[in-house]
């Protein structure tokens, strides 16, 4: 006599998920069998799953075990099966009530000993089989809460397979103790609550950089001697950032839970993130990748916050290239042999650099020990396709006495920065409320000449750099995106003529 058994879980590629059919045949002679492109972490489930039912004192069936996985041209990699896997041998098997698997989702890696063990990614998992018509979930009890952000959806934590098997039964749930032995996890979001625009002395034109940056969604190039305080400006400028939308919520908790770095005792990410790479990263590290999972790199992490890549010169360059896409499309595409992975990447970009290797290069208390040489290749390890998609470049001088004197009672509270930021990301939105855009900075080229045309007049200062050849065709576009934003934290309906000419000097990095 044959019997089938069927449960449904997901497959992740990227941050999308798909909905997989799990279904279990048993008889014939003993033995088990895995089919449907599992990798190797999935095919050990085999004796993961066995080793779990029996130390949960569930009868094992002595006979031929097929397990399938459906659609078997997707690629199904991860321990996250576990549980899906067991529960359908178990419903062939006769041990789980007929009807009590439909419409449920199965999520979790077991234990040898019969414990449910968390997994990444639960968030984009649960919204696919949300969108696929599944109405319940069960999940390990870490994952709980991330799973319960998804509205229509019943969610079940549990913390060992002989609970699962007790909700679907409809028993007494039995008492366990919790699994001690996972560590929550480490990295991700950058948390600066603590941190205020005012506790960086002087700076005042590159504080108003960093505003503009914030309001308009532009990237940021800030150069100068070590200590002037580029990092700390880089740091506080997730702070004048608005709380993100729930959409984006959503969305950035969903990478992060893929990337395994989502805090444990904050399942939802409701503020802007940031990521700052080390210089010595790779470009999986920072646009991700992976010979067999692909994971989410430092940009994906830092979607709708900052990425901060500080000491730029100091990357490889073929990882500040690979930046280009992104920064243009807002999105990284990885592409292997057997599947392609999307992940979105709509940051703020800020590099910091020093104007040289040793750092004192136009300094006028230190000396400068590198030769013009040493300085032209240092300024050119950042190169110019990815200069070109900076809109503003700062000079960072270090503060003087007066400064840091001044900045005790005197400085602007970010707090009240932050408020003009929110007030002029309203005046994009409003003006962007038909198009697919919501910021300045997103604004292609033909949208600012043709729907947002400015008289001649005003826009005469980013031409004429253009006619000089100071600035690419893309540059004069980033002028004029600079100048909108200038406008919109002035207040004024359109860019006037004094805007386009301070958006071309924080274009060129000449204000000082």
């Amino acid at each position: 006599m044959t019997r089938l058994g069927r449960c449904r879980s997901v497959a992740l590629v990227g941050v999308r998920g798909a909905v997989v059919d799990i279904d279990a045949h048993i008889g014939g002679m003993p033995g088990f069998t895995l089919i449907g492109l599992p990798d190797a972490s999935l095919y050990e489930a085999r004796d993961r799953v066995r080793s779990a039912v029996l130390s949960s004192r569930e009868a094992w069936p002595l006979q031929k075990i097929t397990v399938s996985l459906s659609p078997a041209s997707l690629p199904k990699r991860g321990s996250q099966f576990d549980l899906g896997v067991a529960v359908a041998v178990l419903a062939a098997a006769e041990e789980v009530p007929v009807g009590t698997t439909e419409s449920v989702l199965f999520l979790g890696e077991l234990a040898l000993d019969g414990r449910l063990r968390p997994v990444r990614g639960v968030l984009p998992a649960v919204l696919a089989a949300a969108r696929a018509g599944l109405t319940k979930a069960i999940v390990p009890e870490p994952n709980l809460e991330e799973a319960r952000l998804v509205p229509g959806v019943h969610t079940f934590g549990a913390r060992s397979l002989r609970q699962v098997l007790a909700f679907l039964r409809g028993d007494d749930i039995p008492a366990e103790e919790p699994d001690d032995l996972v560590a929550p996890s480490v990295g991700g979001e950058y948390t600066a609550d603590s941190d205020d625009l005012a506790d960086i002395a002087g700076q005042r034109h590159a504080k108003t950089a960093i505003e503009i940056a914030a309001a308009g969604h532009h990237h940021v190039l800030l150069s100068g001697p070590p200590g002037a305080g580029k990092t700390m400006l880089a740091r506080r400028l997730p702070t004048l950032l608005p709380d993100l939308s729930t959409e984006d919520s959503l969305e950035v908790t969903a990478i992060h839970s893929v990337a395994g770095v989502l805090p444990p005792d904050r399942p939802l990410i409701a503020r802007p993130p940031f990521s700052d790479p080390h210089h010595t990263s790779s470009t999986a590290a920072v646009v991700g990748g992976g010979s067999r999972t692909i994971k989410p790199g430092a940009a994906s992490l830092a979607h709708r916050g900052v990425l901060f890549m500080d000491e730029a010169p100091e990357f490889s360059p073929r990882v500040l290239d690979s930046l280009r896409q992104p920064l243009e499309n807002g999105q990284i595409v990885l592409a292997r042999a057997e599947s392609t992975a999307v992940f979105p990447a709509r940051f703020l970009l800020v590099l910091a650099q020093n104007p040289c290797s040793c750092g004192n290069h136009g300094s006028v208390s230190h000396e400068c020990t590198c030769s013009p040489d040493s300085v032209r290749r240092y300024g050119q390890r950042v190169s110019g396709p990815v200069r070109d998609r900076v809109d503003v470049r700062v000079r960072v001088e270090a503060p003087t006495i007066a400064d840091i004197d001044a900045a005790v009672d005197s400085a602007e509270p970010g707090s009240r920065v932050a408020e003009r930021v929110a007030a002029a990301r309203e005046r994009q939105e409003r003006r962007l409320r038909e198009t697919p855009w919501r910021s300045n900075g997103e604004l292609p080229g033909w949208f600012l000449r043709r729907e947002l045309r400015l008289p001649p007049d005003v826009t005469t200062p980013a031409y004429d750099e253009l006619r000089r050849g100071s600035v690419t065709v893309r540059g004069a576009d980033r002028i004029l995106r600079l100048a909108w934003t200038v406008a919109d934290l002035a207040g004024h309906d359109r860019p006037s003529r004094a805007d386009v000419m301070e958006a071309v000097e924080l274009r060129l990095g000449r204000a000082a």
